[in-house]
């Protein structure tokens, strides 16, 4: 029988320890928004977009799907998985948004340029393979080398630890969100 004490440390070190346990938290993190994202993406593309030209219809389908998938996964990994809880939120957000804006344009043009390249290989459309099909493997498998190769190593040692970026980024939001400062006949 494991004593409390045991369980509590073990779910302090995954929770609040980095290495492979902040990978694993990303994982979970980037899953949640990963689904979201791929449920969003596949049901416009079915169902929504599905009178547009293929082109526009992929593309169109990632980008609403990255939008949604992109702020549940900023929102999670803020608090749970690099406890940024202590970053300024302008700065996060802005440097968030740029590796995002990466991340969007990677699996909105790989996933199209796989789901056309594919979608020449007459022997997939004779085992079967239809146009959903052909764009959902190429989604799925676009999505899972972009989370890898670009979101979690951008998020961890860029996004969500204070670097010199970190004052440019609060200046550009401070430019179009500036404060109000009343005067003290305002404030009467």
């Amino acid at each position: 029988m494991l004593n409390k004490s045991f369980i509590k440390r073990a779910g302090d070190k995954l929770l609040n320890s980095g290495g492979w346990f902040t990978f694993i938290r990303s994982s979970i993190s980037s899953q949640i928004a990963s689904w979201t994202d791929m449920l969003t993406s596949f049901l416009l593309f079915a169902f929504v977009f599905s009178s547009l030209d293929m082109f526009y219809r992929s593309n169109l389908s990632v980008a609403c799907g990255a939008v949604v998938g992109g702020i549940i996964n900023c929102c999670i990994n803020y608090k749970f998985t690099f406890h940024a809880s202590g970053q300024s939120v302008k700065a996060v957000a802005v440097k968030y948004f740029i590796i995002w804006i990466g991340s969007l344009l990677l699996n909105m043009y790989g996933t199209t340029g796989l789901q056309i390249l594919l979608s020449k290989w007459t022997w997939l459309v004779d085992i079967g393979f239809r146009p959903d099909g052909i764009f959902a493997a190429a989604r799925l498998f676009v999505s899972l080398v972009v989370s890898l190769a670009w979101n979690f190593l951008m998020q961890r040692s860029f996004v969500y630890r204070p670097n010199g970026f970190d004052r440019y980024a609060i200046a550009f939001i401070n430019f179009f969100i500036p404060r109000h400062r009343h005067s003290g006949a305002e404030q009467q």
